[in-house]
């Protein structure tokens, strides 16, 4: 295995990051996995903590298949292929419930929105695999105007780690995977399922800490 569990690859990734360890620098996690790690780097490098919501979109027919995956506003970032013989009005009907439900999840998490507009957004997550959320996450926070975006993860495929290269300013990453074992848990000792409590817990100690 790669990495022990989260806390040790949230660890890791900070070491790379301490570039950006500056006072317009933002830390977006993506709930709930990816919260643990940008905890741990956010601690590390005296950053405030953020969350950005993501969700995929299932194939009409098989929910499992991920056709893209919708954030809190504006347009789903959807695969090309995988959507060509979708109905754009269903296609638009479910990225409007996905949103909904989406901002349902921030009320219930005790982060404090805070704008990437002209700052350092750094977008944290325990892993990559198809890519559909991150690139969805990156989509939303470039829409907000930051000075720099970057991604930090610590394993994901080569094929969506060169889609992120055009995507964003930074990508830091501790493994780019050019035969990815098919799921991030496959890279980690321990990866159980993150509770809502837990992400609670995490993000309530963040806001104490920026206090």
């Amino acid at each position: 295995m790669m990495f022990k569990d989260r806390v040790e690859a949230g660890r890791r990734l900070a070491k790379l990051l301490k570039r950006y360890a500056v006072d317009d620098a933002v830390v977006y996690a993506l709930p709930r996995g990816g919260v643990v790690l940008g905890a741990q780097i956010a601690k590390e490098l005296s950053l405030p903590l953020d969350i950005v919501l993501t969700k995929k979109i299932g194939h009409p027919s098989n929910p499992e298949y991920a056709i893209g995956a919708c954030a809190e506003e504006g347009e789903p970032w959807c695969n090309p292929k995988a959507i060509r013989d979708i109905d754009p009005k269903w296609l638009e009907t479910e990225a409007e419930r996905i949103k909904e439900e989406l901002r349902r999840r921030r009320e219930e998490y005790p982060a404090p929105y805070i704008s990437p507009k002209d700052k350092i957004a750094i977008i944290v997550d325990d892993g990559v695999a198809t890519g559909y959320t991150i690139k969805a996450a990156v989509k939303e926070i470039r829409s907000k105007k930051p000075r720099r975006l970057v991604v930090a993860v610590p394993v994901i495929p080569s094929d969506t780690a060169r889609d992120l290269d055009r995507m964003v300013d930074d990508l830091q990453c501790i493994a780019r995977e050019y035969f990815f074992l098919g799921a991030v848990g496959a890279y980690y000792d321990s990866f159980p399922q993150i509770q809502d409590e837990e992400v609670i817990e995490l993000l309530e100690a963040a806001n104490k800490q920026r206090v």
